[in-house]
C-alpha cells in the first residue's frame, strides 16, 4: 500500500480508502466485517462512512452502515484495532434536491449546533467509538450545483446556516475531543474558500479534506478545486472512481448484471447517458488494448493525479475489493495516458 499526507494534519493515509455505502443494503453485516478485515490486511488505514448510509437512503436502513462498523469494533478479537485505522463519517445536510433524504432526524439537518451535535452523538453511538478521526459535512447547507447538476442557480432568501457558524460548531467538537479533523464533501470552490477564510479570520480549525467525485467521466474537479488541493493542502478524497461501476464495462451494450447497483436501483442514472456510454466504451477498449483490467485503469488514473490524496473504493464482493485495491500498484505508461487524454479531448466530462 502507498501512503500520502492528509492535508496539513501530519497524518499519512492509504492511497485507497474503504468505502462502505453498500453495507446494509447490498452487503450484509458479515460481508461488511469481511471487507474490513480484508482492507486492513492490505494496509488500508482509512474507512469512510456516513450517517445516511446505506444508499439508497431509506428510513428503515438509515445508520445501518455505521452500526456494522460498530459491531466489528466490538468483536472480542478486534480489541485495540480502533487506533489502527482512521474512521471518517459524514453529517447530512438539508434536503434541497429530490434524492436528498428527508427522514434523517425528521428533516432537521441544517448545519447548526443542535442538528450537528445530534448527528455526531448518534454516529459515535452507532460506531461504538469515542471519537471520529475525520468528520465531514456530506453536502453544503446551501443550494449548490452538485450531485450531477451542471449549472449553478442561485436561490434568493433561502434558509441556510452561515459557514462561519457551522465552522464554530465543528471547532467545539474538536475542542471536546470528539473529532480530530474536519472536512467537506460535494463542495464548490466558493465554499472551500469560505471555510478557509473563516478559519484564518477566527483562528478555527481548517478543513483538512474535501470528498468530491472524480473519475474518467467526471474530471470537473480539475477546474477550480484542484488548485485548492495544491496551494492550500486540502486533500481530495476522490469518490466514485469507477463511476458507480460503469467504468468496469459491465453495463455496456445494455447489460444488466444480476445484483449490480445500476440493475437494482433506478436512481443511479448519472453515468448512463449516451455520451457517458460512448466514452466508457472507448476507455474500456483502451484498457483491453493494453492488456489492462478496465476497473484498474480507471482507478489508477485517479491515483496518478497529483491533487488526489486517496481514492474511495467500494465493492459488493471480495473479488471486486481485491481488484480495486490492487490497482494501487498499477502505473500507467505514457501511451495509455495519451489514449486517455485523447478520449477526454473529444468528450470531456460527459457527466458532472
Amino acid at each position: 500500500m502507498k501512503y500520502r499526507q492528509l492535508g496539513r494534519t501530519g497524518i499519512k493515509v492509504s492511497a485507497i480508502t474503504l468505502g462502505t455505502m453498500t453495507w446494509g443494503e447490498q452487503n450484509s453485516e458479515q460481508d461488511a466485517h469481511r471487507q474490513l478485515d480484508l482492507a486492513l490486511d492490505y494496509g488500508i488505514n482509512l474507512v469512510d462512512t456516513a450517517e445516511s448510509y446505506p444508499v439508497p437512503p431509506k428510513p428503515e436502513t438509515q445508520g445501518r452502515t455505521e452500526q456494522y462498523i460498530g459491531t466489528w469494533l466490538a468483536k472480542p478479537g478486534n480489541a485495540g484495532k480502533r487506533d489502527k485505522f482512521l474512521l471518517a463519517t459524514k453529517a447530512a445536510g438539508p434536503a434541497r434536491q429530490k434524492h436528498n433524504p428527508t427522514h434523517i432526524r425528521g428533516g432537521k439537518t441544517h448545519h447548526d449546533r443542535a442538528n450537528l451535535t445530534q448527528a455526531l452523538d448518534d454516529s459515535l453511538r452507532r460506531l461504538r467509538t469515542d471519537y471520529i478521526d475525520l468528520y465531514q459535512l456530506h453536502w453544503p447547507d446551501r443550494t449548490t450545483n452538485t450531485f450531477g447538476q451542471l449549472s449553478y442557480r442561485h436561490v434568493d432568501n433561502e434558509k441556510t446556516v452561515e459557514i462561519a457558524e457551522t465552522l464554530g460548531v465543528l471547532a467545539d467538537f474538536v475542542k471536546a475531543g470528539k473529532v480530530r479533523h474536519i472536512g467537506v464533501s460535494n463542495e464548490t470552490p466558493w465554499g472551500v474558500a469560505q471555510f478557509l477564510r473563516h478559519a484564518e479570520i477566527a483562528g478555527l480549525p481548517r478543513i483538512a479534506t474535501i470528498q468530491n467525485p472524480y473519475n474518467l467521466l467526471n474530471r470537473s474537479y480539475e477546474t477550480g478545486l484542484a488548485e485548492f488541493s495544491h496551494r492550500e493542502q486540502v486533500s481530495l478524497l476522490a469518490y466514485s472512481p469507477l463511476a458507480f461501476g460503469v467504468l468496469s464495462g459491465k453495463y455496456l451494450d445494455g447489460a444488466k448484471p444480476a445484483g449490480a447497483r445500476l440493475t437494482l436501483f433506478e436512481r443511479f442514472v448519472r453515468y448512463t447517458g449516451p455520451l457517458a456510454q460512448k466514452a466508457t466504451a472507448d476507455y474500456v477498449a483502451l484498457a483491453r488494448e493494453h492488456g489492462l483490467d478496465p476497473s484498474q485503469l480507471a482507478t489508477a488514473f485517479v491515483l496518478a493525479q497529483p491533487f488526489v490524496t486517496t481514492s474511495i473504493i467500494g465493492a459488493t464482493t471480495p473479488e471486486q475489493l481485491r481488484t480495486n485495491i490492487e490497482s494501487v500498484s498499477l502505473e500507467l505508461d505514457q501511451s495509455v495516458i495519451d489514449g486517455i487524454n485523447a478520449i477526454h479531448a473529444y468528450q470531456p466530462n460527459p457527466v458532472q
